[in-house]
């Protein structure tokens, strides 16, 4: 048995502040004698500053005999998730309020879902990362079908679902082929199972699990249908979290597993290059026929991935510690700048959704590009926050966007990954065009429908922090940039 120390639970007090949030915000709601919730998404955003804080004075340790690590990855980490769960419960308190059904199951779902991503973070054992990844995917799953009506919440949920059952299954299998290469779950003793035939399939399989998480191609199929299905703040949430929380996992992963041999090195990163490639790809392909808003950034999100698992394969192929440090900071970098731009999206696509319908209830097309024409002179504020939120995404100077890409392809470059940075420009130049097409809409379309109520005033504070965020980190991104490079200077 691992023996615990009070320094291990002193070092995990970023998860265990979020999920007492969670115990408390349930319980909010077993003695709430009025009507009024306002205060709980506020106590959600506390919880996770508070998180964060905790998380950023954490020595640096290694946790339960090494099944974790708390260092400045597992912090940045954990401060990225931070701020998405901060944003994520500004969004649905006003999508929730104005359906009627803002309840603290939701905030407490989504602090425990938390608590999985800040746990996975820090994994450095492959159980670990798998209680964590459950932790994360059941809260998920709940949070899909929160509003418990409608078709589309539950068909998100049940595809959701099985999906991500299917893909814990592919770990799990892959962990115990590790198990029996090396007789250990750790990711530092990868190297005893340089031998076995069991190493490749078992990292490969693994490899593969994450793989449905971070929505890579051919690993893909779920994201759509859930991404439109469920409630848009959840929406925003997944996009962000559980994207940012499996990354920091893959690249401990993949770091660990090109080290014990050539063989396994060299097969594992083939397929990790093979997914960043297909996922590029077919990402943006899938993504240009789209009019669905929501359903466009869904397979956004896909092209991403691919974005980042470019810079997961440059960590790997990396000759020295500096070039391996400029991956992964440009990682991290990108991981921070996607949670503010794809939340701030989807912030504004919850704010154009008819105020007191439920996922059910509105039309096929509600969320149509047509649904943005004319925005910018029927609410300019709202038009000019989406119109930097494309142009992040799209990667457009001088936005955060712009700043994750370049940190990206430039370790790319410096790997001799060359293939993946010239087809990263050129499928980013290719996803210029559905992103350009919504401002387009926004700015020279005329307006059609009624006038959209005006958002509330949580909904406002998370687009004017989002919007800010954004621009801020590509006019200046050298605070950040410089935190992510602090934070890999270690070993992972």
């Amino acid at each position: 048995m691992t023996a615990f120390s009070l320094s291990d639970l002193a070092a995990l007090l970023p998860v265990v502040l979020l999920v007492a949030g969670g115990i408390v915000l349930l319980m909010s709601e077993v003695f709430l004698t009025s009507g009024r919730r306002g205060y709980q998404a506020w106590l959600a955003v506390g919880f996770a500053a508070a998180a964060a804080l905790a998380a950023t004075a954490a020595p640096a340790s290694r946790l339960f005999g090494g099944q974790a690590s708390s260092d400045g990855f597992s912090t940045f980490v954990t401060v990225t998730v931070c701020a998405g769960l901060a944003l994520s419960a500004l969004v649905g308190a006003g999508w929730l309020h104005a359906r009627g059904v803002e309840r603290g199951e939701y905030y407490a779902l989504a602090l425990f879902g938390s608590s999985g991503m800040a746990l996975l973070g820090m994994a450095t054992d492959l159980l670990v990362a798998f209680i964590a990844i459950e932790v994360m995917s059941l809260s998920t799953y709940a949070l899909a079908a929160y509003p418990r009506r409608g078709r589309r919440p539950a068909e998100a949920a049940f595809k959701y679902f099985i999906l991500g059952a299917f893909s814990s299954a592919l770990f799990l299998y892959g962990a115990a082929l590790v198990y029996g290469a090396t007789g250990s779950l750790l990711l530092a003793d990868l190297a005893r199972g340089r031998q076995s035939p069991f190493l490749v399939p078992g990292l490969g399989l693994v490899a593969a699990g994450l793989a449905f998480k971070v929505a890579a191609v051919p690993f893909h199929a779920w994201a759509p249908d859930v991404y439109e299905g469920a409630p848009t703040p959840v929406t925003a949430f997944m996009a962000a979290g559980v994207k940012t929380a499996a990354f920091a996992l893959l690249a401990r992963v993949f770091l660990a597993g090109a080290g014990p041999s050539a063989e396994a090195g060299g097969a594992f990163a083939a397929v990790v290059a093979a997914l960043a490639l297909l996922t590029m790809v077919f990402g943006n392909l899938l993504a240009l026929p789209q009019r669905s808003v929501k359903r466009m950034l869904a397979y956004s999100s896909i092209a991403h991935a691919g974005y980042l698992l470019v810079g997961v394969v440059a960590a790997g192929a990396a000759g020295d510690d500096g070039a391996r440090q400029a991956a992964l900071s440009g990682i991290l970098f990108y991981l921070a700048s996607y949670t503010a731009t794809v939340i701030g999206a989807f912030t504004v696509v919850a704010a154009l959704e008819r105020r007191g319908a439920g996922p059910d209830d509105e039309p096929a097309d509600a969320w149509d590009l047509a649904r943005f024409a004319g925005l910018s002179r029927r609410r300019p504020a709202l038009a000019f926050a989406m119109a930097v939120f494309m142009l992040s995404l799209a990667g457009v100077p001088p936005t955060a966007g712009f700043v994750g890409k370049l940190l990206v392809f430039q370790a790319a470059v410096q790997a001799q990954s060359y293939l993946l940075a010239v087809l990263g420009v050129l499928t980013s130049a290719l996803g210029a065009y559905y992103y350009l097409r919504v401002v387009v809409y926004m700015y020279m379309r005329p307006a059609e429908g009624a006038e959209e109520a005006a958002p509330g005033a949580a909904l406002t504070v998370a687009v004017a922090v989002a919007a800010v965020a954004v621009v801020a980190l590509g006019i200046g991104p050298e605070l950040v940039a410089s935190l992510a490079r602090a934070a890999t200077m270690g070993k992972l």
